[in-house]
């Protein structure tokens, strides 16, 4: 699973790791969507101004989405 972040107007693939899982308490098996969803709620702010978007937290730029690898 990879992390879709935009930056200046460039797009960045991030590979997930497990430093970035490490905190989650995942209960049960989640698919990759769900997994994105809860990855975009505890990596990102939401800015409604002026820009209506999720920012990383570590300031790398804009989350987009997660792409889903079928390994």
């Amino acid at each position: 699973m990879e992390l879709i972040i935009n930056n200046n107007e460039v797009y960045h693939l991030i590979e997930v790791t497990k430093d970035m899982t490490a905190h989650l308490k995942i209960i049960s098996k989640m698919d990759c969507f769900n997994l994105c969803d809860v990855l975009r709620l505890s990596l990102t702010t939401y800015a409604a101004e002026p820009i209506n978007a999720h920012v990383m937290n570590d300031g790398s730029g804009d989350f987009v989405g997660c792409i889903c690898n079928s390994n």
